[in-house]
């Protein structure tokens, strides 16, 4: 058997499995920790099985899921995944993996901090040379990317965080995830520090390494389950070029958003080449 992933809510499980039993993949489902997981009997339907899993991950209220709930399951089944409240935690969680969730609410953590000591947080987290007393900090290199400054700062990274790191996560694994965060967190920011100087932060140069990172997968490598819209591609890169131009203000880290596009192609040009 092989496991494709794991849900926390027992309707969306109810949901993916039933498409793929009318897809003619029989699953096998085991309880943990983080929820249902969800394993494939015959091994020569796994490939088959993550892509849907992903797919379901993006859209599940799509409405084949229903008809196949109607046309395998329980014809009285309906998507109904809780109340409005409980349906947006539900996809929050099962559309993340560990590292996807703790990074994001420590990007929260850590804004709601600078709101209440600036300053403070500032001098603990950013890169050196920002503050008198930095050096030697090591985890200046990284910190600097979980540090934002507005709440539109804060949104716009989390958002595309959750959306591109969970199905990364999800299709590949959190070492996977956490690998790309780390690099895609640090050399962008020393790339930023040598053109612009030490005063910066966001998490929006390991955005755009993941945006690179998705974008070789699905062309080199779909079969790991990773999708990434050309649109999204386009939209990206357009914003990229805009940024350099000035056309976005002054405060952008535009050498940072490129360093981290270029470390995401890097690492999913070599992971693409691995073995499943």
């Amino acid at each position: 058997m092989v496991e494709i992933g794991r849900l926390s809510s027992p309707r969306a499980v109810m949901a993916l499995t039933d498409y793929l039993k009318s897809q003619g993949i029989e699953t096998h489902l085991e309880h943990v920790a983080q929820g249902t997981a969800i394993y494939v009997v015959d091994g020569r339907h796994a490939t088959a099985a993550q892509r849907e899993f992903a797919a379901f991950i993006h859209n599940p209220m799509d409405p084949k899921y229903l008809q196949a709930s109607w046309d395998v399951g329980d014809s009285q089944t309906k998507l109904d995944y809780g109340a409005p409240g409980l349906q947006l935690l539900s996809n929050l969680i099962t559309g993340a993996g560990p590292v996807t969730l703790i990074t994001l609410m420590t990007c929260i953590a850590i804004y709601i901090a600078m709101l209440l000591a600036p300053e403070a947080i500032y001098s603990a987290l950013a890169f050196f040379g920002a503050t008198s007393d930095s050096h030697w900090q090591f985890w200046r290199l990284f910190t600097p990317s979980l540090l934002h400054f507005s709440l539109l700062h804060i949104t716009f990274n989390m958002v595309w965080w959750w959306y591109l790191g969970g199905r990364i996560e999800n299709s590949l694994g959190s070492g996977r995830l956490l690998l790309l965060l780390v690099v895609a967190g640090t050399l962008p920011n020393m790339a930023q520090f040598f053109f612009d100087g030490p005063n910066f932060g966001g998490l929006s140069g390991v955005v755009y390494g993941l945006i690179g990172y998705s974008w070789v997968m699905s062309q080199w490598a779909p079969q790991r389950g990773l999708v990434l819209r050309p649109a999204l591609m386009g939209f990206m890169l357009l914003s990229l070029v805009l940024g350099f131009s000035g056309m976005m203000g002054d405060n952008i880290a535009n050498n940072a958003h490129l360093a981290g596009l270029l470390a995401g192609l890097v690492q999913g040009g070599i992971d693409s080449r691995r073995k499943s």
